[in-house]
């Protein structure tokens, strides 16, 4: 049966194709791009980056040829708005995503829209009407889900192919599970049918197997077609409950059970690198950006030396791991180097990767991003020249440790300053003496939190308002997460 899914997949006859589908050829030269965007994966959780507990040596040998950052932010503790950063180039505030996308009544009660605007700037559009192939294969979540089934397809953003998971509308890969003693495999959120299909259902440890599939006869399709490729594929095997393969679970804790999942879907990605590295004309000109979309969850992931978790403002919360890898891009001598200096993000890579496609117009576009191209591809250490600017999802206030999580925060430079919508309760923390923030500064340093609090007010001002400071006043410390039990978002 399992082979069966994985031919019909590669067989390409259960995507949804656009309009546009791959008409024009263009210049062999221009180089393909694959972003890798992990749900729910911490800084600490590649082997790469310090993990003793499991072993990820397929996403290790793309930093072993390429390059590691470890200044690397995503523009949101949560995925939705983290994914709208990556997809436009700007702050998801500017689109009203500033939480997960739920229902059209919880949506409505935090102010969050239902979808990402279709106008919005989107690196697939910009690289579609400039002859490249696109195709989104994983999880979507910006728009299509719950009750929201009137979205917009994925198709509508500039991809020509798509295939998602319950979090999107269209062509979807749906998950069954099979427990220790089942007989008959259960089925997860059904009602994701209404979001549009057609849908294959599949054992939830071998769902990105079958995206991986099908993003491999993507990608055959467009080197036939003589079309350069930008793919997205975003898993979401570490967003919890974990449902690694059955003789994995060890002792069935959720620590156990997510290692599982990470090293499954590690190999399991192994497939598609493996295809690009053996084939020389991709090899060499083939960029694979590999990241997460905002920290672990509480009692899974790791977080490595910061504090926070998914949710939260702190290091934990937004900093991850990034590994680009490209052997005919990357500066030779740069290859298995480990760059612990340049601070940037994920709405820089759209007009990074938009420059490295030797696109000089992008539409009009105006980004929040700025072109990081040369520190990617190892000619240069520099960071974005602006600070980073995040603000708490509006329905994230609850206690973390001795109080409620702050509103806003910043980093420039060294310095990382959290505070209230207000200005008030400044944290100040000097991030290179003191990565984990346990040493607050806010009183020794009266002149940065001034001038921090000043600029991140400023920002706010600037960005269009969700309801989080009336929810905040409202809103509850939130329990332990139940094992193995799905989080909304």
């Amino acid at each position: 049966m399992r082979s069966t899914i994985l031919f019909l997949l590669a067989a390409g006859l259960h995507l949804v194709v656009s309009p546009h589908g791959l008409l024009h050829a263009t210049s062999p030269r221009r180089p393909n791009i694959v972003i890798v965007f992990i749900d729910d994966m911490g800084w600490g959780d590649f082997s790469c980056f310090g993990n003793r507990d499991a072993q990820t040596p397929q996403i290790d040998r793309l930093a072993a040829e390429g390059i590691r950052f470890s200044q690397f932010y995503v523009n949101s503790p949560l995925c939705s708005p983290s994914r709208c950063a990556v997809t436009t180039g700007q702050y998801p505030q500017r689109w009203r995503i500033t939480s997960y996308l739920a229902d059209r009544a919880e949506n409505e009660r935090r102010g969050v829209a239902n979808w990402l605007d279709p106008r919005a700037p989107t690196l697939a559009r910009i690289l579609h009407e400039s002859g490249y192939a696109t195709g989104h294969f994983g999880k979507w979540h910006l728009g299509g889900q719950r009750d929201v089934d009137d979205a917009p397809p994925i198709c509508a953003y500039g991809f020509d192919e798509t295939l998602t998971n319950f979090e999107g509308m269209g062509a979807k890969l749906l998950p069954r599970t099979l427990k220790p003693g089942d007989t008959h495999p259960g089925r997860i959120w059904a009602d994701a049918e209404i979001l549009g299909g057609p849908v294959i259902w599949m054992q939830r440890s071998e769902i990105t197997d079958g995206f991986v599939g099908a993003a491999t006869a993507f990608i055959d399709r467009a080197v036939r077609a003589g079309k350069p490729f930008y793919l997205n594929l975003w898993p979401d095997d570490v967003h919890s409950p974990f449902w690694p393969p059955v003789d994995t679970w060890g002792d069935g804790s959720r620590r156990r059970l997510y290692l599982a999942v990470l090293e499954t879907m590690d190999r399991q990605l192994g497939r598609l690198f493996d295809h690009i590295h053996n084939t020389p004309a991709l090899r060499d000109n083939t960029l694979i950006l590999v990241c997460s979309d905002n920290g672990p969850d509480v009692g899974a992931g790791s977080a490595g030396p910061f504090r926070g978790t998914k949710a939260t403002l702190y290091e934990g919360g937004t900093r991850s791991p990034l590994v680009v890898w490209g052997p005919g891009l990357i500066a030779k001598d740069k290859a298995g180097t480990h760059n612990e200096t340049s601070v940037f993000s994920a709405m820089d890579l759209v007009p990074s990767l938009v420059a490295v496609a030797g696109i000089s117009k992008s539409a009009g576009a105006t980004f929040d991003g700025e072109n990081v191209l040369p520190v990617l591809i190892g000619e240069s250490t520099t960071s974005r020249a602006a600070p980073l600017f995040w603000r708490r999802p509006p329905d994230r206030k609850f206690a973390y440790r001795a109080g409620p999580l702050p509103d806003l925060s910043v980093r420039q430079n060294d310095w990382k300053l959290l505070c209230e919508y207000d200005g008030g309760k400044p944290e100040l923390y000097h991030l290179a003496a003191d990565p984990g923030e346990s040493c607050n500064l806010a009183e020794k340093e009266p002149a940065v939190v001034q001038r921090l609090t000043e600029a991140v007010l400023a920002w706010n001002r600037r960005m269009p308002a969700d309801k989080g400071a009336a929810l905040g006043s409202e809103s509850q410390p939130k329990p332990a997460h139940p094992k193995n039990k799905r989080t909304p978002e």
